[in-house]
């Protein structure tokens, strides 16, 4: 008997494992490792994800439908790095990788559509066509070797006829190939000169070269406060890497931040030694595909973007850059609840490549990794060319009169600045108009009917909205309780403070940055754009504008409510108020001239704020660490938290119970703390309800959850489990 080849699958459906299928003759071609198939799975189809590929006896098993990709879209030594990602955080591996790869490619089968553009090359023809514009054709098309018909279209008019005879005469050949949408390529941009490097950024590069030279996993923490040039060293660790042959890949927290970083990396690597290719949610489907598809050829050197970019197919990784490491952000909140900092170090492990954390205020977690010798630390204590760190004044809100959201003190330093035509920026981390509005007569509130939260007013498009379902109202004339006229919002959001320095300073060019005014694709590089060329004078926004900007001529950063973030029910809140303020307070002062911070507060005295304002990452992380080790959190301790929902309350938290009790039972060396309501008890019109799980040791836990598929088949129908490793966000 003649032995067949089979494959192993993973389907993109929540199936806690791998399934196998016989490879039909007619399809042994075309099926290798990191393509789609389309796969029988019950009474349907499915797409599924080539895995690996064996010879055996496939007698029972159902044969593979269709392949539908013509290339694979990952690398067989990526299935080891997906399968552990799935394991570690207890997710289907075919939902991992629907989750990797980009819209279009992970669920139906259909795909993205291809673009392709006519391109035409001179021959080696002698002499020269009768006509002018063949001439003028001729001679661009020499000069570039090839160009494309859109750029032809663009600088002649009707090139057509001309192109057609050209084509005829042999002059130009004539060939179809695939256009790559790239949002960036539109800008053009100049070749930077690098600086020369400062004493310390010459000491840790050295180290990096050391452990790029070394070809072995090494993960290394860049310590740097704010304006010390990490930026720099990222590009030239990653220049380093590029020479020995290997290939880059930077991760960023935030979107917002590509098109600055994106810009100074093409202006590096301009003379084209280095492709760039960008990834991340903001870009069109079609825009993604291509560049994965790029990526996957191996076109490109150097991957840039946000979170989900950590599984781009990028083959020979010499060096991974996780810049601002410590943000919240890099931690998906649904589906899939990986980190990619942690995943990032994963594949740094798995493909012996230096991985390089970059902050200003590492999370609490990587300096004490640090310490203990886990990760190598590099630090950069001073800003270049020597500029001073901003002065930092806390403003103590206890004094200024209830409803007034600027004390006198900001509003003169905003005055002042305003007067000597320097720019500044002002944080307040809560968009639109107002948190709610009130029925001053009887007190209602006005609540999403979908989550238990207020709603919060957007006075310019006159409607409530939920910042966690969407769902919008219209604000009543009347109260619907007592009939009452007086409907007043309260409170204060980036909209309502736009208005009101309006009208306190009424000769300032004043523009917002919140994700409201930043929806619309290309705004917030707009308005980066507009600030670099001096055109705003005082920015208003959420924690967007705190992170990575660059604007020298910012002198005076305000930051209204820091309290806000401080007041969360979350173990974490002192440590996201700190790295918040001292990174907004390090957007001040990056030019020639030096900068002011001002921190309104009704808690001047707590350690957070009072860390933040002598730019003191060491005695912050010393206090901090005092209350996490009595408590037993991270880096002390290791949490699971597991979230159950469903629209009955009463099955929910029975389930919970059941489940809760079934832990108890199975862990006896991890903590079973609930099952109790989340901080948001019900969003999206579910009722949720989580248990944590807490331990010294990462093993008890693991143990633990190795037992969870077992536990689960007790859950009933119509109540959903989430399991989040490593949470960092508990609400």
């Amino acid at each position: 008997m003649t032995e067949s080849l089979i494959a192993t699958v993973a389907v993109a459906a929540p199936i806690d494992k791998t399934l196998s299928y016989a490879i039909p003759a007619e399809l042994i071609g075309r099926a290798r490792v990191g393509v789609r198939l389309k796969v029988p799975l019950g009474r349907r189809q499915a797409v599924g994800y080539l895995l690996a590929i064996c010879e055996g006896d496939d007698a029972g098993l159902k044969p593979v439908a269709e392949v539908l990709d013509e290339a694979p879209l990952f690398f067989a030594e990526m299935v080891p790095f997906f399968t552990r990602a799935a394991e570690y955080y207890c997710h289907p591996i075919g939902e991992v990788i629907r989750c990797a790869l980009p819209a279009g490619l992970s669920g139906r089968g259909e795909g993205v559509s291809i673009l392709r553009e006519k391109v035409f090359s001179a021959t080696t023809l002698s002499g020269e066509p009768s006509g002018t514009r063949q001439q003028q054709i001729l001679a661009l098309v020499r000069e570039q070797g090839h160009v494309p018909l859109s750029v032809l279209r663009e600088r002649f008019d009707a090139p057509h006829a001309p192109l057609k005879r050209l084509v005829e005469l042999a002059f130009l050949t004539e060939a179809e190939v695939e256009r790559v949408r790239d949002p960036f390529l539109a800008t053009p941009v100049s070749a930077d000169t690098p600086v020369e490097p400062t004493a310390e950024q010459q000491e840790v590069l050295s180290r990096i070269e050391t452990a790029l030279a070394a070809g072995e996993f090494s993960p290394l923490l860049l310590h740097g406060v704010t304006g010390s040039g990490k930026t720099e060293v990222y590009l030239r660790a990653i220049a380093s890497s590029l020479k020995k042959g290997r290939r880059a890949l930077v991760l960023v927290p935030e979107i917002a931040l590509t098109p600055q970083l994106v810009g100074r990396f093409r202006a590096r690597f301009v003379d084209g030694a280095a492709s760039i290719a960008v990834l991340h949610s903001g870009l069109s489907d079609g825009e993604r595909y291509d560049a994965w598809r790029a990526i996957a050829r191996g076109d490109v050197h150097i991957v840039i973007g946000a979170r989900s970019a950590v599984f781009a197919p990028l083959p020979k990784l010499g060096v991974i850059v996780i810049d601002e490491e410590h943000e919240a952000s890099y931690k998906q909140g649904e589906g899939f609840r990986y980190h990619a900092r942690d995943l990032a170090l994963l594949r740094g492990q798995m493909e012996a490549a230096t991985v390089l954390l970059g902050s200003a205020t590492p999370a609490v977690t990587s300096f004490h990794r640090a310490l203990g010798g886990q990760t190598a630390y590099l630090e950069l204590t001073g800003r270049v060319q020597d500029r001073p760190l901003p002065e930092v004044e806390m403003v103590d809100m206890t004094a200024t009169p209830y409803g007034e959201y600027l004390s006198e003190t900001l509003a003169e330093a905003l005055r002042q600045n305003l007067e000597r035509g320097e720019q500044s920026l002002l944080l307040l981390n809560r968009r639109g108009f107002a948190p709610y509005i009130l029925c001053s007569d009887c007190g209602t509130s006005f609540r999403c009917p979908n989550c238990e939260i207020t709603l919060t007013y957007h006075q310019q498009q006159r409607h409530l909205r939920c910042h966690y379902c969407d769902y919008t109202d219209t604000p009543p004339e009347l109260c619907p309780q007592c009939r009452g006229g007086n409907i007043l919002p309260e409170g204060v959001g980036t909209e309502r403070l736009e208005i009101e320095l309006a009208e306190l300073l009424p000769g300032a060019r004043m523009a917002r940055m919140d994700r409201d005014t930043t929806s619309r694709k290309g705004a917030h590089q707009q308005l980066i754009d507009q600030m670099t060329r001096h055109e705003i004078d005082i920015l208003v926004g959420t924690q967007m504008i705190a992170k990575g900007h660059d604007f020298p001529g910012v002198t005076l950063v305000g930051v209204v409510n820091a309290d806000a973030t401080l007041n969360f029910p979350d173990f974490r809140s002192a440590e996201r108020t700190f790295s918040l303020l001292t990174q907004v307070a390090g957007r001040a002062g990056r030019g020639l001239l030096p900068g002011r911070v001002f921190i309104q507060t009704y808690s001047p005295e707590h350690y957070a704020l009072v860390c933040a304002a002598s730019h003191d990452y060491r005695q912050f992380f010393d206090q901090e660490v005092i209350f996490r080790e009595e408590l037993g959190y991270p880096p002390f301790g290791f949490l699971v938290n597991l979230v159950l929902s469903g629209n009955d309350g009463k099955k929910v938290a029975a389930a919970a119970e059941a489940l809760a009790e079934g832990l108890e039972q199975a862990g006896a060396e991890v903590d079973v703390l609930g099952p109790a309501p989340c901080p948001l008890a019900r969003l999206r019109g579910k009722t949720r309800v989580q248990i944590l799980l807490k331990a010294p040791a990462r093993m008890p836990l693991r143990r633990l959850l190795v037992r969870l598929p077992q536990l689960k088949k007790q859950i009933p129908a119509g109540v959903g489990l989430a399991v989040d490793v490593d949470p960092v966000d508990m609400l």
